[in-house]
């Protein structure tokens, strides 16, 4: 979980922030005018490119629906049920 500090106090102790970042590899979101305005987080952490290999982490890692997620899924299906067809073939040709 990002730790969260206000601009002028990342600039105060930005020495610090940043050997906690690189040896904690601890998150910081830095704010600025009560809105977030940069995340500072470790190199290493960040993949340089995602593949087709990390699909299962990211999918691993997305929130769960919890008691919601039946009626997410009966929604999906009732919406898929009442979609139009599409002609075989475009009107204008």
């Amino acid at each position: 979980m990002a730790k969260t500090i206000n601009a002028t106090e990342a600039v105060r102790a930005f020495s610090d922030i940043l050997n906690s970042v690189k040896y904690r590899h601890e998150t910081y979101t830095i704010v600025r005018g009560g809105k977030p305005a940069a995340l500072l987080t470790p190199v290493e952490v960040l993949p340089l490119r995602k593949t087709m290999r990390d699909l299962s982490a990211v999918l691993a890692a997305l929130p769960r629906l919890g008691k919601d997620a039946d009626d997410f899924i009966r929604d999906i299906e009732d919406a898929i049920k009442t979609q139009p067809q599409l002609p075989e073939k475009a009107a204008w040709e």
